[in-house]
């Protein structure tokens, strides 16, 4: 008579699987939220650089005080790309100069030039009490939209290649820690349950009672036909 028993603990109803920690629950929790916010930057910045592009917009920033009391010093504006034939007379335009940086002044005259599809302009700013001292010739320009103060100081330090190598590479590593591949999404450890005695317990045979002449079998065995004798009466 052979009796094997096997070396797996199979999951029955006296099995349970352990709940995961609340570190680990909040843990993943806490890379989810994050992952989703870095999807969503992402995907808003590409809406953003696709609507910037189409529409001619950009953001320019103000070293200066010579558009103050209206746009002062340390201020951020959105700009929009217009022909020279839509500037008008009091707008706030940046004009790109080859020998100098851009300078953002208000429009106070503008008539066409002598070439095609260029215009001659005067500006202004606010702050000084005269025109620049040379006409402008353009034939686009950036018409500010909308102006924020206090705001450059801020939008120059996100261009720092050092603040961008880091969020790169933290980016880089909570993606790569969320798909690297686990050998197991959940706890390994069983817990055993206390099962409550029922009334078939009665009917287990017990081996110390069996009379001569028979073989006492529990649940846990089992006789090998092939290998077992003749049972003496």
């Amino acid at each position: 008579m052979s009796r094997t028993r096997s070396s797996s603990r199979p999951e029955g109803p006296g099995v349970r699987r352990a709940r995961p920690s609340w570190w680990h629950r909040a843990s993943e929790n806490l890379i989810d939220v994050v992952l989703w916010s870095l999807g969503v930057l992402g995907l808003l910045s590409l809406i953003a650089a696709g609507v910037a592009h189409l529409w001619g917009l950009s953001i320019i920033l103000f070293s200066t005080g010579s558009m103050s009391p209206t746009i002062p010093a340390g201020s951020a504006a959105l700009v929009q790309r217009i022909p020279g034939s839509q500037i008008m007379v009091g707008d706030v335009v940046t004009v790109e100069r080859a020998d100098a940086l851009p300078v953002t002044h208000r429009v106070t005259s503008v008539r066409p030039a002598e070439t095609p599809g260029e215009y001659i302009i005067t500006m202004r700013g606010d702050a000084n009490p005269a025109d620049d001292v040379n006409p402008y010739q353009v034939r686009e320009v950036r018409r500010v939209l909308y102006s924020v103060p206090g705001v450059a100081t801020n939008i120059a330090r996100l261009r720092d290649p050092r603040l961008i190598a880091g969020m790169t590479l933290v980016a880089g590593v909570l993606v790569t820690w969320a798909f690297w591949p686990k050998r197991d999404a959940g706890p390994t450890r069983l817990v055993e349950e206390a099962e409550e005695p029922t009334d078939d317990a009665g009917d287990v045979a017990d081996p110390a009672a069996a009379q001569p002449g028979e073989v006492a079998v529990d649940s846990a065995s089992a006789i090998d036909p092939e290998v077992s004798g003749p049972v003496a009466e």
